[in-house]
């Protein structure tokens, strides 16, 4: 599969474009810092510029059959680029007929909200999160909108772990039990398998250990 990854330098976004290389997908790495994976030059195209930037974004979903949406900002960042970049991605997505989109989220944003323990939804979310989250549902809502394949992954928190390949997913109710902790290997893992198929299609699973 030609895949573009955006976000490939964060923790998550990295993962996607490593495992999915292993994996055989073709891989395009849309980046600020290509230096951040001087690594993999040989092995990918990738492209320079901004999520911001329409005709950066275009350049690179020319000839994909899909994406993956990773972008990454500082915890208490309020440039809502998530959001933004993200409309970007789907308005050129739709316009190029490129339809299969895998989006990063959170457990939490949207109908997840109800899951959270009562110290998240009353401590932790508006002290540390509620920017990421604001920003998460924007973004979830642009998604839902648009025509695309799409499926929006809602991990937990991060932690170290590698790849176990042994973790839970579900929507609504099915994760009540979910502990609200994977490694960034995991989520990965999770996200590429969503490409070669269509369990999730247009909804938003959880993923969890």
């Amino acid at each position: 599969m030609k895949l573009t990854v955006f976000g490939a330098t964060g923790g998550v976004g990295m993962l996607v474009v490593k495992q999915a290389l292993a994996q055989g997908h073709d891989v395009t790495a849309f980046v600020r810092s290509p230096e951040k994976i001087s690594d993999l030059h040989e092995n990918i195209e990738i492209i320079q510029g901004s999520v911001l930037d329409p005709v950066a974004v275009r350049k690179a979903l020319q000839g994909r059959d899909a994406a993956v949406c990773a972008l990454g900002m500082p915890l208490m960042n309020a440039d809502g680029l998530r959001a933004k970049g993200t409309k970007n991605i789907v308005d050129i997505m739709e316009g190029a007929g490129v339809k299969r989109l895998i989006c990063l989220s959170a457990f939490g944003v949207g109908d997840s909200w109800r899951l959270l323990p009562l110290i998240y939804r009353l401590i932790f979310v508006p002290l540390f999160f509620r920017r990421v989250f604001a920003d998460h549902a924007a973004q979830e809502a642009c998604i839902r909108a648009s025509g695309l394949d799409w499926t929006i992954v809602r991990p937990g928190n991060f932690v170290k772990g590698g790849l176990t390949g042994d973790y839970q997913h579900g929507v609504a109710d099915e994760t009540r039990a979910f502990k609200l902790k994977i490694s960034r290997e995991d989520v990965a893992d999770f996200l590429v398998k969503q490409l070669t198929g269509n369990a999730y299609l247009r909804q938003s699973p959880g993923l969890s250990y």
